[in-house]
């Protein structure tokens, strides 16, 4: 973790004091420190932002939100010790007024719809123009949702809707994630049901369930969904 260091701190005066105070102040996690550097170089020539300090894994991102306190987290989703996935739903726990922009290489409609369901209020790619990250941040000031123009949302292929009212995965029974598991190791209904000691039936209404919960249309869709989401290790 690194602090904002000291001759970073407002100068003293009234006015001066003022005028920190409106900035947005905003911590950078990521991995490298290249990029890091580059991205607190962008903001800090922004105008209207101040780079706090940066982390550099999940595990530091979730002890820099209580400690530096600022009101925009940018924060990658490839991190070491805690994803940036968790690390975004622990820091929202805890400090709920916090707003997480998702800064990540992955585009794709699933990684998109999990940031979100973590309570990530904006989602920008790596490709994207740098004041596409500053429009995000500025938008969930405001109270605004921001996503990467080019990102299809999941509603457009038919595996759900990425406002999250069906992506729960927090909600899936032990039975269900088992169930998820063999499905995804390729064994049919039947095979599991007698994997499990169940009947066919009970592991196509288990599937149902599945694709409900994981807001998906099909079967190679809930598969897909189970390896996006990091479920078949569980």
């Amino acid at each position: 973790m690194i602090p904002l260091r000291p001759d970073q701190e407002c100068p003293g005066g009234a006015d001066s004091i003022f005028m920190c105070a409106l900035l947005t102040r905003v911590l950078l996690v990521d991995d490298h420190d290249i990029v890091r550097e580059g991205i607190a170089s962008l903001l800090n020539r922004a105008g209207g932002i101040e780079v706090v300090g940066s982390a550099g894994s999940g595990e530091e991102a979730v002890l820099a939100a209580g400690s530096l306190s600022p009101e925009v987290v940018v924060m990658d989703l490839v991190l070491p010790t805690v994803n940036g996935i968790d690390a975004t739903r622990r820091i929202l726990e805890d400090w709920p007024l916090i707003h997480v922009i998702v800064l990540s290489a992955c585009r794709t409609p699933e990684h998109v719809h999990r940031a979100l369901c973590a309570g990530a209020r904006g989602y920008v790619t790596k490709t994207s123009a740098g004041s596409d990250l500053v429009r995000a941040i500025r938008a969930a000031i405001s109270g605004n949702r921001y996503i990467s123009p080019g990102i299809i949302p999941m509603s457009a292929d038919g595996q759900g809707d990425i406002s999250c009212r069906k992506g729960s995965v927090e909600h899936l029974s032990g039975r269900e994630r088992e169930v998820l598991r063999l499905l995804v190791d390729g064994l049919s209904s039947a095979e599991i049901a007698r994997h499990l000691l169940l009947s066919p039936k009970s592991i196509d209404t288990y599937r149902h369930r599945l694709m409900v919960k994981l807001g998906v249309a099909n079967r190679a869709a809930l598969i897909r969904a189970a390896i996006e989401y990091e479920l078949t290790s569980l």
